[in-house]
């Protein structure tokens, strides 16, 4: 195991922490995957995301399969490969994950929702969390097959899951953060859920316009 670090000077290694789990997080996995399978570019259809729900709208349930388990692999990974040095540095790593993922560098900072991202750093985290997180999701989205509004639900009640389970302010804290952004990031989805437009799970989108 490392040598644990000397927390006196510890900004270079949080910095560290955070560009690592960036450049982790912004690997667009969706985009990927779909290029290689010779699909058009997924920003021009649904939401122009980069995610999981987006790429099922092309109709490739095992290229949604593939990016839902790729972009919550990369935030667990991120979270895990910090976690050897300590806490400070494995929540760190997550912010840095879910900003990559939602802001990536190489595509003008037009990322992905961050949910999967986020569910995995919340596995990786605290996997009681995680799980119940999960469970939230699967479960809105059986009642009301809305992929945005499961997310959205879930995330929301991960800091209260995770006061439960843990009571861990750190990962309250982070549990907190991370639901503000994933909300920011679905705020046209809001809208449209409010108005009642918003695109059901499994059915096809047409061509953004």
């Amino acid at each position: 195991m490392p040598d644990p670090i000397s927390w006196g000077f510890a900004w270079p290694y949080l910095l560290a922490a955070f560009a690592g789990g960036y450049l982790l997080g912004s690997i667009p996995f969706g985009l990927v995957l779909t290029r290689l399978a010779g699909l058009e570019d997924i920003r021009k259809i649904g939401s122009g995301s980069i995610g999981t729900t987006n790429v099922l709208r092309s109709g490739r349930k095992d290229l949604a399969a593939a990016t839902l388990g790729l972009d919550g692999g990369k935030g667990a990974a991120a979270v895990l490969i910090a976690g050897i040095w300590g806490p400070d540095m494995a929540l760190t790593a997550a912010l840095g994950a879910l900003f990559g993922h939602l802001y990536p560098l190489w595509l003008k900072f037009k990322g992905g929702k961050g949910v999967a991202t986020a569910l995995g750093i919340l596995l990786a985290l605290a996997w009681p969390v995680g799980l119940a997180a999960c469970a939230t999701w699967l479960l809105v989205a059986a009642l009301f097959r809305y992929s945005s509004l499961a997310g959205l639900l879930s995330l929301t009640a991960a800091p209260i899951y995770a006061w439960v389970f843990l009571g861990d302010a750190q990962v309250v804290q982070l549990a907190v953060i991370v639901a503000l952004f994933v909300w920011a990031r679905h705020h046209a989805n809001i809208r449209r859920l409010l108005k009642g437009e918003e695109t059901k799970i499994g059915q096809k989108s047409e061509p953004k316009t």
